[in-house]
């Protein structure tokens, strides 16, 4: 891989979306040390300078973990080091300069999984309301998200219309939370995934769980399933 034509900062974005895939991917585990600079500056064939601000990039996510004479290794339990801010979806795609929209696939109140009623720490069946939406840019899929919020955490969100205003921005401006999970993993679309952002079943795609609590418990569990090719930034 050479980026030769790129700017700098692009080389740098473009070799730590590379990183983090091997990250994501497994193919550097947690705790592996993984190649120095001198050696990754050589095989995407770029200044050792731009893989410096590559890795730091991904330091700054909580990724990697950095210490001189020590080399550098995917930190432990990354997604639990890294500083978690929850981003606005239709402010990522407007700053990326473009055209946002949404689409409601489905909101009802419906029983708990077993499965996700362990990540928020509810009963089994408990009444929740389930959200599934797609957001847009340019007319083109996302991101999906598949998402469980508790009326007692999130009070009112049973009269909320969603094809109004995305289950994503109405609980970060509403509902500010004091705890968070979060678990990052590579999937194979399954045929919703591949219905909802028009691609392929079986195409790899980037998946984050995410569960987040305030006093009165679980807010919201939510399944994000990203387009094939996302690549993901640190957040100021």
């Amino acid at each position: 891989m050479t980026e030769k034509d790129l700017p700098s900062s692009s080389k740098a974005q473009a070799i730590a979306a590379e990183v983090r895939r091997r990250i994501v991917d497994r193919e550097w585990r947690q705790g592996d040390r993984i190649p120095d600079e001198a050696e990754l500056a050589v095989s995407f064939g770029v200044a050792r300078a731009t893989v410096n601000k590559a890795l730091q990039l991904l330091a700054d996510e909580g990724l990697l973990y950095r210490k001189r004479r020590a080399g550098t290794h995917v930190a432990v339990n990354p997604a639990r080091k890294a500083t978690l801010t929850i981003p606005i979806v239709r402010e990522q795609v407007e700053q990326a300069g473009m055209v946002y929209s949404h689409r409601l696939v489905a909101q009802k109140t419906a029983p708990l999984p077993p499965e996700v009623a362990a990540r928020m720490a509810l009963a089994a069946g408990s009444p929740l309301i389930h959200v599934r939406s797609v957001h847009f840019g340019d007319d083109a899929p996302y991101q999906f998200e598949d998402r469980w919020i508790n009326p007692v955490a999130a009070p009112g969100v049973e009269s909320v219309d969603f094809n109004r205003l995305n289950p994503n921005e109405w609980l970060v401006r509403n509902f500010p939370w004091s705890r968070a999970d979060m678990n990052f993993r590579a999937e194979n679309a399954d045929a919703t995934d591949a219905r909802m952002l028009e691609t392929r079943q079986g195409t790899a795609l980037l998946v984050l769980e995410r569960t987040t609590w305030n006093d009165l418990g679980a807010i919201t569990s939510v399944r994000l399933a990203f387009r094939p090719g996302y690549n993901m930034v640190a957040i100021p």
